[in-house]
């Protein structure tokens, strides 16, 4: 199936704008032009799209997303370097994930105080 731009912007929540830019840097690879010059995506490009989206959530710059493309394009010799980069990004989100946990338990503890407070406030005559 293809799309135009404007249906992967609905479809993926990235702006065309971005979209374009994310082709002239080099992040998506398989971009096609109809007859008339038009972008026509397909659901491999859709893919990639969501993938750079994941890549840039865990901090990963647009360059380092273009070596990930051109790496890809080089095959599965490739694969080891592509897989260290993959465990480095999931150690990252990993850590993320661990500040935001601890982060959450000291707001539930800070919650735990307050509603202990209140509950003192309540029983006073």
């Amino acid at each position: 199936m293809t799309y135009t731009i404007k249906e992967v912007a609905e479809k993926t929540g990235v702006s065309g704008y971005t979209l374009r830019f994310y082709e002239k840097e080099g992040v998506l690879p398989h971009v096609k032009r109809d007859v008339n010059g038009v972008r026509v995506y397909s659901d491999t490009d859709i893919d990639w799209i969501e993938t750079v989206q994941v890549l840039r959530s865990t901090g990963l710059a647009l360059g380092e997303i273009r070596e990930y493309v051109e790496l890809y394009k080089g095959g599965r010799e490739t694969l080891p370097q592509r897989k260290k980069l993959m465990m480095h990004q999931k150690s990252k989100v990993e850590d993320q994930i661990s500040r935001l946990i601890k982060t959450l338990e000291k707001i539930n503890y800070k919650l735990a105080l307050f509603d202990a407070q209140e509950e003192k406030i309540e029983k006073m005559p």
